[in-house]
């Protein structure tokens, strides 16, 4: 939607939308239930619930579960919007789900997507079911609704960052990777990472890991995948993870909103495309041009990256399971998420927005 508003191509709206919404993939039950917001309009505050899953990691007889989940909140200003990053080992009560013959029980929040997920059906239907119950699990523990969702698997993430060509990143800590490595010739090679011996096996010989250094570059398609989803070795593990995928997802707007995108018809058409396969869409009834116009105030600057328990562990574990816990300011900051009041609550409480961004108020 940034993309497609930015660089005068508004004008054109009509043609780049209808291009857009013929590739991608909508649905109208990703949200359903307590957790859909009332009515089929946008004029007030907008919540939409963005779904990350690593397929290739969760065979199908495995199930899979939500590696991110991310609310993007925006304002009744609607001229910025708020990343809100929710910890997937959070520890929740999840509701019964009629449809998998689910009961209910206490367990991570994102293993409300696989309890969901299981069952007969394509992979699209059971990625929504996935969505469905894990929207009502964030309204049932914070009373948020959600005016739409998306979900989104690791390759069609990988499929945008290929068309974008990149993106420019800052690294803000030093990170060492368990996905990727280099051969003896500096050629990028996929490794892999034992969780139970926190090793890491299939480095070539005269090889090495591949090590982000403090610093901003411009990074691949690969290294800038790779080093959004590291939390081994860092010192708040998820959370720092969270705030480097909240730092990729601004990268890729910023990108997609640069000139070398917008005022190139081709490149344009091929990211929208890219992103159309990528994504499986919910609006809530709401037409796509009708978002678009709406939030045309909102640019890829104005996107402010908030974090949960100043981005601290706040766990224990419980039966020799880890588990999170949101703390009673962090609740807080979900509740005004939930009222319409986040900006608000952030000018009161700076300590929530990852780094120096200021908050329109």
């Amino acid at each position: 939607m940034l993309m497609l508003l930015s660089g005068g191509t508004l004008v054109g709206s009509h043609v780049l939308i209808g291009q857009a919404t013929g590739d991608i993939n909508q649905r109208d039950d990703l949200v359903s239930g307590p957790a859909q917001a009332a009515g089929r309009n946008i004029d007030g505050a907008i919540n939409m619930l963005l779904v990350g899953i690593d397929y290739r990691a969760w065979a199908a007889e495995s199930g899979a579960r939500a590696d991110t989940i991310v609310i993007v909140h925006i304002p009744k200003a609607h001229n910025q919007a708020f990343l809100v990053s929710i910890p997937r080992d959070w520890r929740v009560q999840i509701p019964e789900f009629d449809k998998t013959g689910f009961r209910g029980g206490t367990d991570k929040i994102n293993s409300a997507f696989a309890a969901a997920y299981e069952g007969a059906g394509s992979e699209t239907e059971k990625r929504a079911r996935g969505v469905s119950l894990l929207a009502n699990t964030l309204h049932q523990q914070t009373g948020i609704t959600f005016n739409g969702a998306a979900i989104i698997d690791f390759s069609g993430f990988r499929s945008i960052l290929q068309e974008l060509g990149g993106v420019n990143m800052c690294v803000d800590q030093r990170a060492q990777s368990i996905h990727l490595g280099y051969d003896r010739d500096g050629r990028l090679v996929s490794i892999e990472f034992d969780e139970r011996t926190k090793r890491v096996y299939g480095i070539p010989e005269g090889g090495r890991r591949v090590v982000h250094e403090v610093g901003c570059r411009r990074m691949s398609p690969a290294l800038a995948l790779d080093y959004s989803r590291i939390r081994y070795g860092l010192p708040n593990t998820d959370y720092d993870r969270q705030r480097h995928q909240q730092q990729l997802i601004k990268a890729i707007a910023k990108e997609a909103t640069s000139k070398g995108v917008v005022t190139d018809p081709g490149k344009l058409k091929r990211v929208i495309s890219a992103g159309g396969k990528a994504f499986v869409l919910d609006t809530g009834g709401v037409k796509i041009e009708d978002f678009m116009f709406t939030l045309k105030g909102v640019a890829a600057n104005d996107l402010t990256m908030v974090k949960t328990n100043n981005g601290t562990y706040n766990g224990q574990k419980i039966g020799g399971v880890s588990y999170e816990f949101m703390s009673d300011e962090s609740m807080a900051m979900l509740h005004a998420v939930r009222d319409g009041t986040l900006e608000d609550f952030l000018l009161a409480h700076p300590q929530f927005i990852s780094s120096n961004q200021p908050v329109k108020g």
